[in-house]
């Protein structure tokens, strides 16, 4: 994660000041767009679709319509976000064929698990998978042929047309995420709700919540209380901080998988735990608990991991956590354990990444996991967040059969600063603009890992500087589609010059969904 040499703090800073001061400006939510205009070419959507073939007969949407879908979440997904905007009644029949058809049969064995084949023509849209996620990628896209304001919660006038053709589409790689740090300063459910929306339009499939750390603890452990209870009371700078009852995780799991999207939980162990060294003493080797923490250094606490209460501890938390999990991974963190020594850090993971396995989840840890004493996990995965381009832990990881998530700092984390004006984020890694985020392959990013060692990418979210929903939107957005499109197209279709033209058509969209995003100097954004 390297979150060591981070600089001061804008935990009070507002976006609204923030704005005022960003290169090229930036919207503010709400903005009003520009009034839907005629259908455009199939092809222009983010991620960019592996096979495109343009026709010259639009289908536009009518008051009559209806939607037949062979899955009944997909198919009722899709009338909820076309009902508002369009005013229509949008009936949902289970099998059979409508103007919007979403069909489990006749797609191609090419489009795997996750992917579809669209179909436009005067008569209606069809979009087949084998899947019902690959249904679901084949509802974003068509979300996205449709005019910008398809995504007003009010009735906008239309006309509501899609551009003629057919799209043949599948990812690149199986994972693709965004990461959100919820211990440096907590977002309640409704704002990791919303980012779930906005994230599944662009296909990211897995948002991995960083529950645990220094400044705080987020999810309720019923055999240890104290963790939410006190560990969860405070944040970066101070504030209430919070944490989610199970109920409440339980809901932000649901509320992911109807959109397709895994939740990835994250306890960050043995370091980054003063929030639960502070609410159990008999955690500290020395059995005195020390006080919250409120600030921004690292490196600096670990578990005691010659107790055996440690050991208890971890089974405990692992177990209530997987639980709670749908999803096949848990992430153990491992990174920046500065105060546990080298041996001991290998006694613990060693000891740790069986509890995960037991519990029938996948081990993911930061690459520091791959030291050479940290006995290799079945199905362990390494997430690389480093800023060179060889790492000799994934290397070796790999040689063990380790998969990597490519999250590199420099390319990957969205709370770098775009440039040194930007008044959120930070740049230890350096400047990250959208440029930055988009040119890099993690198919071939690091030396000694083959692109078929690579699970997939995850943009990171760290929130020492990041309070608010507002700071979110602003810091994910353009980056967070680049790295999208980098997890989903094929190499074969990278470009920058046809992606910053794709990227800036999404502004209109982002305008009526409220997103405040930076309007990078790099992208000429429509007026």
């Amino acid at each position: 994660m390297g979150r060591s040499r981070i600089g001061s703090t804008l935990a009070g800073l507002t976006l609204a000041a923030a704005l005022t001061v960003l290169p090229g400006g930036a919207t503010a939510p709400g903005t009003p767009a520009a009034a839907a205009s005629a259908a455009g070419t199939i092809g222009d959507v983010l991620p960019a679709p592996v096979s495109v073939r343009a026709a010259a007969t639009p289908y536009t949407l009518g008051p009559d319509a209806t939607i037949a879908s062979d899955d009944a979440g997909v198919g009722g997904y899709l009338a909820q976000l076309l009902r508002p905007p369009t005013g229509y009644a949008l009936p949902v029949r289970q099998g059979g064929r409508g103007g919007l058809s979403l069909l489990l049969t006749g797609a191609p064995a090419t489009v795997g698990q996750q992917g579809y084949q669209l179909d436009v023509a005067a008569g209606g849209v069809t979009i087949r998978a084998r899947t019902a996620t690959g249904l679901f990628n084949g509802v974003q896209t068509l979300r996205q042929l449709f005019p910008p304001q398809v995504e007003s919660t009010s009735v906008r006038p239309g006309p509501w047309t899609v551009p003629g053709g057919r799209i043949v589409d599948y990812p690149r790689f199986g994972y693709r995420g965004t990461m959100l740090d919820v211990s440096r300063h907590f977002m309640p459910v409704s704002v990791v709700k919303r980012h779930l929306d906005r994230i599944a339009l662009y296909k990211i499939n897995h948002l991995h919540l960083h529950l645990s750390d220094d400044q705080g603890w987020r999810i309720v452990v019923d055999s240890w209380p104290r963790l939410a209870a006190y560990g969860g009371s405070t944040q970066v700078g101070g504030g209430p901080g919070g944490s989610y009852t199970k109920d409440q995780y339980r809901e932000i799991v649901a509320y992911a998988a109807q959109r397709h999207i895994t939740i990835v939980p994250e306890i960050d162990m043995p370091g980054h735990t003063n929030a639960a060294l502070a609410s159990y003493a008999e955690l500290n080797c020395d059995g005195v608990a020390p006080p919250l923490y409120t600030g921004t250094g690292v490196g600096f606490s670990s578990l005691c991991t010659t107790k055996e209460v440690t050991y208890a501890f971890a089974a405990d938390v692992i177990r209530e956590l997987a639980e709670l999990t749908a999803g096949p991974y848990l992430h153990i963190g491992g990174d920046e354990a500065d105060a546990t020594p080298d041996a001991q850090y290998a006694v613990f993971m060693n000891r740790v990444q069986p509890m995960v396995a037991g519990r029938g989840k996948a081990v993911v840890g930061w690459h520091q996991i791959g030291a050479p004493a940290v006995r290799h996990s079945p199905g362990r995965i390494t997430q690389y967040w480093g800023t060179t381009t060889a790492d000799p832990l994934v290397t070796a990881a790999v040689s063990k059969g380790a998969k990597v998530i490519m999250s590199p700092a420099d390319k990957a984390y969205l709370d770098m600063k775009y440039t040194a004006s930007t008044p959120l984020g930070q740049d230890w890694a350096g400047l990250i603009e959208v440029k930055t985020a988009y040119e890099w392959n993690p198919g071939s990013h690091l030396r000694g890992v083959p692109a078929s060692a690579v699970l997939g990418v995850e943009a990171p979210l760290w929130t020492e500087t990041i309070v608010t929903e507002d700071h979110i939107e602003f810091m994910a957005f353009p980056r967070l589609p680049a790295i999208a499109e980098l997890g989903w197209s094929p190499w074969s279709t990278h470009s920058w010059t046809a992606f910053r033209a794709r990227l800036a058509a999404q502004a209109p969209r982002w305008d009526v969904m409220g997103i405040g995003f930076y309007r990078s100097p790099q992208v000429s954004w429509p007026l």
